[in-house]
């Protein structure tokens, strides 16, 4: 779906395309009507439902088989894509092995923040003129600012040089649309999130507003955004905001929990350590007529990190898992970097010693190595017993930030020294039994490996730090061109925008 198709999709159709479904509890909407865009937004409850829209977006970080999670994980280091086979889930294998082009990049990871951000325009144009509280109208645009900034944050990492639009725009203007620097479409995310911030809760009433925005997490983004600038200093400015003194309760009520296998208990949502969570719902009887069309709710990491027809044979007591897709194995190398570390058991499932020992059969996956994501392996117990696929509707909910890597990312910020960094490392480590090693920018980025694993993150660490094209390089991994992707071709027929440099 290019820039053009989007805008259609989004301000010439009607009004229903704002009355979606989302899977957090804040967000359950229910559809009455249709009213054309240029009537709506006249109420409270049509400036609600706006936001829902645009919070829904949010969810390809585990939705749909195009998620940002499974993405990422198939082209760092301590994942391979796997699959079925070497061209099962192309648009993921041609990222994880590096022949990934304008023509092979699965256009979704543009359109579909781009529609995010259209939504976020259209809301923010229409809420000065709807008659209703004040207070509230406040909240809601700071709520569509923050996530206006996180869409395009999304965009820039992974594309770099990306139109900067922030005003719906006519039919006519999408053609002549140009790429900005990418320095103006981080100047635009600081301000969006920087005016977010003040009107934004504290705290969350969790049984009416779980998965909302709060000051906590725009901060931390924000702290995220200049990190990734290389403005350390205002990054750790945000961060100890967030972090508040190493190991014990901030201000803004975030706390490491005291095990780290809580927090992939499927039911330990909204946790004292979840920042910003996107939660995902086994009751929206989505099917596979609404898989990735933006409609269905379900996690969709779950079935594809599960091993391809997995069975327990008599007797077994090997975990109940639910067979799934094979995706995003696990390398030797992780492996072999977290062997003996606290958090293997909860990361790493070596499903190859059960079958070793007869207790599993399985389909042995490409670029099977025998060692699966267990964060995200869901049990035959989690398999929804409603409507739709199954398989599309599991509900276990993903962090987009939570209070571990804020710690490290404040650490990395302070630049890897001195006693608050010390404090911060000590503090992610002595959680899970470690003792305290001599804190560095080595030491935080090993400790980010092993602490974030499989979220997603691995990627762009070794993007940023200017290592991936060592750890890739058997992968195919050229340096200055794969630090980005390409932008797909469709963007470019008949448009003004030009293709990232060696594509």
């Amino acid at each position: 779906m290019t820039l053009k198709k989007i805008k259609n999709l989004c301000i010439g159709l009607p009004i229903l395309l704002f009355m979606v479904s989302c899977s957090k509890e804040f967000l359950e909407v229910d559809p009455e009507g249709t009213s054309l865009e240029e009537n709506y937004y006249k109420t409270a409850e049509e400036a609600y439902s706006g936001l829902v829209a645009v919070y829904d977006v949010i969810g390809k970080q585990a939705k749909g088989f195009e998620n940002m999670i499974a993405l990422l994980n198939s082209g760092s280091d301590d994942h391979y894509c796997g699959g079925g086979s070497s061209s099962d889930g192309s648009q993921l294998q041609v990222f994880s092995n590096y022949t990934i082009s304008e023509s092979t990049i699965a256009e979704s990871y543009w359109d579909d923040f781009y529609q995010g951000i259209f939504r976020a325009n259209t809301l923010l144009t229409k809420l000065p003129d709807v008659d209703m509280d004040e207070s509230l109208k406040a909240r809601y645009t700071a709520e569509t600012k923050a996530l206006r900034a996180i869409y395009y944050f999304e965009l820039v990492r992974l594309f770099e040089n990306i139109p900067l639009i922030t005003t719906p725009l006519s039919t006519d203007e999408y053609y002549t649309v140009v790429q900005a620097d990418p320095s103006e479409v981080y100047a635009q995310i600081e301000t969006d999130l920087s005016e977010a911030i003040d009107d934004l809760p504290v705290t969350l009433e969790l049984s009416s507003e779980a998965g909302r925005i709060s000051q906590g997490a725009a901060k931390a983004v924000l702290g995220k955004v200049y990190l990734y600038e290389g403005k350390n200093t205002e990054a750790a400015e945000q961060f100890a905001d967030v972090n508040g003194t190493p190991g014990s309760t901030s201000d803004y009520g975030y706390k490491l929990l005291d095990n780290f296998s809580e927090l992939w208990d499927v039911d330990n949502t909204y946790n004292s350590e979840s920042i910003l969570e996107v939660a995902y719902t086994d009751q929206s009887n989505a099917d596979w007529g609404n898989w990735g069309w933006g409609d269905d709710e379900g996690n969709s990491l779950n079935v594809m990190v599960g091993p391809r027809g997995y069975v327990r044979t008599s007797g077994s007591t090997a975990p109940d898992y639910a067979a799934g897709w094979g995706f995003n194995i696990i390398t030797q190398s992780l492996y072999d970097a977290m062997n003996g570390d606290p958090r293997f058991d909860s990361t790493i499932e070596d499903l190859q010693s059960y079958v070793d020992a007869g207790e599993v059969e399985l389909e042995e996956s490409y670029q099977y190595t025998g060692y699966y994501l267990k964060k995200f392996m869901p049990l035959n117990s989690d398999v929804s017993t409603g409507g739709g696929a199954s398989v599309l509707n599991y509900k276990q909910h993903t962090y987009m930030i939570r209070l571990a890597d804020t710690y490290l990312m404040e650490a990395e910020a302070l630049g890897g020294s001195g006693t608050r960094a010390q404090a911060l490392l000590d503090a992610v480590r002595a959680r899970v039994g470690l003792p305290s090693i001599p804190v560095s920018t080595d030491a935080i980025f090993n400790e980010r490996r092993l602490e974030l694993a499989g979220e997603g993150h691995r990627w762009y660490d070794l993007v940023r730090t200017g290592n991936a094209a060592n750890a890739l390089s058997d992968r195919g991994f050229v340096a200055g061109k794969n630090e980005i992707l390409p932008i797909p071709l469709a963007e470019l027929e008949n448009t003004l925008l030009e293709q990232n440099p060696n594509y």
